[in-house]
């Protein structure tokens, strides 16, 4: 039976490119579209409503919301989009090919919405570590089967980097899929591309050097950037998203 695509989207204080998102994962033949919304504060869960989004609330913390939508999804597999992303066309069935023909798991290519030239670059070398590590990031929309996602555990709660070590848990059986989500390079161009990419990788190399997780996530804030996570306002993904490399 071919799979039926949830997408779970975890979101706080994105009015603005929710409804987009909302709007994207449909189109790209999602069954559904759930909205888990981490306390906002403005219109992100009315906007997502209207979108056609189921929405629920939330803490404000991302493996927190994305486990809560996982949980409740309809589909057989799940895709985890950051608010601030757009799926493309056919994205649905991309990914049940790909699960049917023996990926755990698994992420697209990427692309920002902004066009200057360093943020392309920025793009190219987030796919070259991605095709090269078969790690992809949060910000890249995750994919797997919503059995293996609860057998797996879902994410795990940590308050940053949640994507990138279910990435790296997953990464033996992943495949990056030769389609493109669009995502917003605010932080890249708020931060300076090389900053941002040092803070990411910064707080990846410790991470991977065993340095707490939550002490990483206060690094974040004071920082005011770094890959994927929690909820100290965004990276990876807001509430942030997030750059990524």
């Amino acid at each position: 039976m071919p799979h039926e695509v949830s997408v779970v989207i975890a979101a706080r204080n994105e009015e603005s490119l929710v409804g987009d998102a909302v709007r994207s994962a449909f189109d790209a033949g999602a069954i559904e579209v759930l909205v888990v919304d981490g306390s906002s504060t403005d219109a992100t869960a009315e906007v997502a409503l209207r979108a056609g989004a189921r929405v629920i609330a939330s803490e404000p913390m991302r493996a927190q919301q994305l486990n809560a939508g996982a949980k409740i999804a309809r589909g057989t597999a799940l895709i985890f989009l950051h608010a601030d992303t757009t799926l493309p066309s056919g994205a649905a069935a991309a990914v049940a090919t790909a699960l049917d023909s023996g990926a755990h798991f698994g992420g697209f290519r990427i692309a920002f919405v902004e066009r200057a030239w360093r943020l392309r670059f920025a793009a190219a070398m987030i796919n070259l570590r991605t095709r090269i590590t078969r790690c992809p990031w949060g910000d890249q929309a995750q994919f797997i089967a919503r059995s293996r996602f609860m057998e797996e555990g879902g994410y795990r709660w940590m308050p940053l980097l949640e994507d990138y070590e279910m990435a790296v848990r997953m990464k033996r059986h992943a495949v990056v899929l030769p389609l493109t989500v669009t995502t917003s390079g605010r932080r890249f161009v708020a931060k300076g591309v090389l900053r941002t990419a040092w803070i990411n990788w910064r707080i990846i190399t410790m991470y991977r050097m065993g340095v707490d997780p939550g002490r990483l996530a206060e690094r974040y804030r004071c920082a005011g950037g770094g890959p994927g996570g929690g909820y100290p306002e965004r990276s990876e993904g807001s509430t942030d998203s997030t750059g990524d490399d």
